[in-house]
């Protein structure tokens, strides 16, 4: 008879927006014990995810980098996905857990939710949750998003100027993520919607080389862990 070998869970990790104070305990206790590692990286230059926990990875343990080409067109993600996720399947029906890093928390807009959607049902998959790139900026920038019954609306940078002030003409406060080379772009709409006034830019939250200026004071340029928070008209208004 062949002896089975129990299937190791793949572990989503969410790291937090940069600074490795802000990992969780759990994080870093499942950092620590992992045998296999695996990391979003770029195809130059040092992996994010990987710098923040750097610290936790043991010597021994084995690393799966999951090279994503930083480019402005479109490359082949699905087959990057695809590849990462088959290595990482099988290393867990070898019977070893696989922590894979992600950088804020994985679900949201964390890379992990690509692995998630291929390998659950095949491997056992936990979540373990991060502080996010949102609540990291907003901390960073040191004005409350929204109090009471006011709403916030998560918006990527990339949407196009007519849907962005569909939404923006909605009220309530704003987050817009995925800043970048659009900057220029989205401060113009923003400032013809009268919303510049109240508008916050955060770069690198949580890193030595953060930024957190109000928008009419934002340099020209923004790197891509970037975001811009309009937070609601006056969250400290009594009832």
């Amino acid at each position: 008879m062949t002896e089975q070998t129990t299937v190791g869970t793949v572990y989503g990790v969410g790291l937090g927006p940069g600074d490795p104070d802000l990992m969780t305990v759990r994080a870093q206790r499942l950092i620590r014990s992992a045998n296999v590692i695996a990391y979003p990286a770029p195809d130059s230059g040092e992996s994010f995810a990987r710098s923040i926990a750097a610290a936790e990875i043991s010597a021994e343990a084995e690393e799966i980098p999951i090279v994503i080409p930083m480019r402005t067109e479109r490359f082949p993600a699905q087959a990057v996905y695809d590849a990462a996720a088959a290595r990482i399947a099988e290393q867990a029906r070898a019977g070893q857990d696989v922590v894979v890093l992600c950088e804020g928390d994985p679900f949201f807009y964390g890379s992990f939710m690509y692995l998630f959607e291929r390998l659950s049902g095949q491997v056992p998959v936990r979540v373990v949750p991060g502080v996010t790139s949102l609540t990291g900026c907003a901390a960073a920038a040191a004005r409350p998003l929204c109090a009471r019954n006011e709403t916030l609306t998560v918006l990527p940078g990339p949407l196009e100027d007519d849907t962005l002030r569909h939404m923006l003409a909605r009220g309530g406060a704003f987050a817009i993520l995925k800043v970048g080379r659009h900057l220029p772009r989205l401060r113009a709409v923003l400032a013809d919607l009268g919303l510049e006034r109240r508008a916050m830019f955060v770069a690198h939250a949580s890193l030595p080389q953060q930024q957190a200026v109000p928008l009419a004071d934002a340099p020209a340029t923004a790197p891509y862990f970037s975001m811009i928070l309009i937070p609601g008209d006056d969250p400290y208004a009594s009832s």
